[in-house]
């Protein structure tokens, strides 16, 4: 089962149109990795953390285009 903060990250990337290939590009991961964390068969100590930032990121980039 994911963790909650898996299933905001995921509710924020539909409401802001953002792919899992486009935060795995941010991240430099691939997108079979970001694929596993996001559905919690991978669970890395700082994963909330750094993807958390990543989607922000990627929404204000999106907000400013």
């Amino acid at each position: 089962m994911s963790a909650q903060w898996t299933a905001e990250i995921v509710g924020k990337m539909h409401v802001h149109n953002i792919s899992q290939s486009e935060i795995a590009a941010h991240l430099g991961f691939s997108r079979e990795y970001t694929n596993a964390v996001l559905n919690g068969k991978r669970n890395p100590k700082t994963a909330e953390v750094v993807f958390r930032k990543a989607i922000d990121e990627l929404i204000a980039e999106k907000s400013i285009t």
